[in-house]
């Protein structure tokens, strides 16, 4: 039996790494990432906690690819521009991260 929520992919980093740091102790860093698929353009919001956020700042940066593992959560948001409609919004943790294709430049 598998968790469905456990999502691993392939994702192009779309901003650089934003740098939280919580409760004064936990390193935080979050950035968007748009999921590699032939048809559309999905974008999803990466976090990354600890030592692997620590990693995430040092070796990786816009347009690298990398491939991910984590958990899944779907947030709701209300869009004021759309006569408050709910906007859900993907993010996934991150807990495994991998190098897929990274910018030598």
């Amino acid at each position: 039996m598998s968790d469905m929520n456990y999502l691993g992919a392939i994702v192009r980093i779309l901003e650089p790494p934003r740098r939280i740091i919580f409760e004064k102790e936990i390193l935080v860093v979050k950035f968007r990432a748009q999921l590699t698929q032939f048809r559309g353009t999905r974008v999803i919001n990466l976090t990354f906690f600890g030592n692997l956020a620590n990693e995430v700042l040092k070796h990786y940066k816009v347009n690298d690819y990398i491939l991910i593992e984590g958990y899944l959560s779907i947030i709701n948001q209300e869009n004021t521009n759309l006569n408050f409609r709910m906007m859900k919004k993907a993010n996934l943790s991150v807990f495994k991260i991998y190098p897929f294709l990274l910018n030598l430049n």
